[in-house]
């Protein structure tokens, strides 16, 4: 391992790339401590201490995970770069159904780069669309965090808004820069390191609360052992599934030229088990923030009406809203249960909209190749379309576990859900993948040059980590 890193720094070229891509990260993270024009900061910090633990707290940073920027700090990154990822999301289901696009991306770099710049208008209007709700979210409520003088003027929009559009525009930016000069993908990056960056905060917590000469600390040594343990066990379960694969054997056809034969080998089809990644995670996470608001939002409204007008009816209908508010809350049964049934759906939604069977079957009869035992054509479509649908069921399976890890162990053990977010969600699995993409793109810089990278064994024969350079 140390000479692995060793290494990198005798490569002029991938040095200069890596630290071209963490000091764009620098900049990243310099820009949370750029606050936005007439909030208060003072006020903004009590606010952030008051939801802390609640169920808008736990909403508000479950959505800054995946955003890579925070909506409880008043920066100009305060959207963070989902408003970029959204767009890249919908156009590529619409490239999907859209016989337009389709064309587009069949023409290769070009159609390519064309989409990519309807992504990049498309990210502005999402920015406008968000950054005004953000805004008014800020002078919302009983104790609104924007400073009297510039509520509700002209001023204070108007810059507010065009700080945190240009805030997100920079980050995208920011990401293709790593793109082309840096290692990586420059997007995952700036999303990985947002939640890197709250790993200490949550180490922090633990530590404050651990005393082993006190019973009544919150965090007792069984429960930090259980922790890393967790923790460890976690990650070594994301990094198997984030690499498992099914492979499909491919017979290469024989082919005769006058007295040679050509072709007969074989090789392998590899099927991703976790094919959608993240996105199944991210689609329900952001669905289930819907109906949490909305049903806190009802229940506050139904509970603060005047005693008079309840009627039997009404009470029948507050007790309905304030059961779902209580189960629909991170740690509620019903929760869990429509959680985990909408990762499963969009599982399976992700995975139709990507893998495609039938042009699959097609390229391989194309090529001269066929899945042995199975005709070409329609047979080995449908062949395939069954193996991913069961590959995608256990693939569905895991993500869901390390979804609801986070909320059961909150509850279970009543750990902080700053502490917890970490065994487990949407964060760990961004963080492994992304990490295991920047790892295996040094080891091919690495043993292009003929030097030992991390993942090769200690002669240099195979790979250390299941599914490194394209094996299982």
């Amino acid at each position: 391992m140390l000479q692995a890193f060793l290494n990198i720094f005798r490569i002029s070229e991938l040095r200069n790339k890596i630290f071209f891509t963490l000091g764009m990260l620098c900049i990243y993270r310099i820009g949370f401590f750029i606050p936005l024009p007439g909030v208060s900061q003072e006020l903004m910090k009590a606010w952030a201490e008051k939801q802390s633990g609640g169920a808008t707290g736990n909403i508000l940073d479950y959505v800054s995970i995946f955003t890579g920027g925070s909506l409880t700090q008043s920066t100009i990154f305060g959207l963070g770069i989902m408003p970029y990822i959204s767009a890249a999301i919908i156009f590529q289901l619409l490239g999907s159904v859209w016989e337009k696009l389709k064309a587009l991306q069949k023409e290769g770099p070009a159609g390519r780069q064309k989409i990519q710049e309807y992504t990049r208008y498309a990210t502005v209007g999402l920015c406008l669309i968000q950054s005004v709700v953000y805004l008014k979210f800020f002078q919302s409520g009983e104790s609104p965090v924007v400073y009297a003088a510039y509520k509700d003027t002209f001023l204070f929009w108007a810059c507010g808004v065009l700080a945190l559009t240009s805030g997100t525009v920079f980050l995208m930016w920011l990401g293709e820069q790593i793109d082309k000069y840096g290692i990586g993908n420059g997007i995952s990056l700036i999303i990985t390191a947002g939640i890197i960056a709250g790993m200490p905060n949550a180490i922090g917590m633990v530590i404050a609360g651990f005393d082993v000469n006190s019973a009544d600390a919150q965090y007792s040594p069984m429960t930090v052992i259980f922790l890393l343990v967790a923790f460890v066990t976690v990650v070594a379960g994301s990094i198997v599934i984030t690499q498992g694969q099914r492979r499909i054997p491919i017979q290469q056809a024989k082919h005769t030229r006058g007295r040679r034969v050509y072709g007969g080998q074989r090789s392998y089809l590899p099927l991703r088990v976790n094919h959608g990644g993240v996105m199944p995670i991210i689609f329900a996470s952001s669905l289930m923030i819907i109906p949490s608001m909305l049903l806190g939002y009802l229940d506050s409204i139904m509970q603060q009406a005047p005693g008079d007008d309840q009627s039997g009816f009404y009470n029948f209908a507050y007790g309905i809203v304030n059961f779902l508010n209580v189960n629909f809350g991170f740690n509620g049964y019903l929760y869990t249960v429509v959680y985990i049934g909408l990762i499963y759906f969009f599982a399976y939604f992700w995975t139709t909209v990507q893998f495609q069977p039938k042009e699959m079957a097609t390229q391989l009869r194309d090529h001269g190749s066929f899945i042995p035992g199975l005709r070409p054509g329609p047979r080995t479509a449908d062949y395939l379309e069954t193996v991913m649908e069961r590959i995608t069921y256990v693939g569905a399976g895991f993500l869901s576990l390390i979804a609801v890890v986070p909320t059961i162990v909150s509850g279970v053990f009543e750990i902080d859900f700053m502490v917890t977010q970490f065994l487990g969600g949407t964060g760990l699995l961004i963080v492994v993948s992304v990490m295991l993409d920047f790892v295996q793109r040094i080891e091919a810089s690495l043993l292009m040059r003929n030097y030992q990278g991390f993942l090769a064994s200690g002669g240099g024969k195979g790979p250390k980590i299941r599914g490194a350079r394209g094996t299982t």
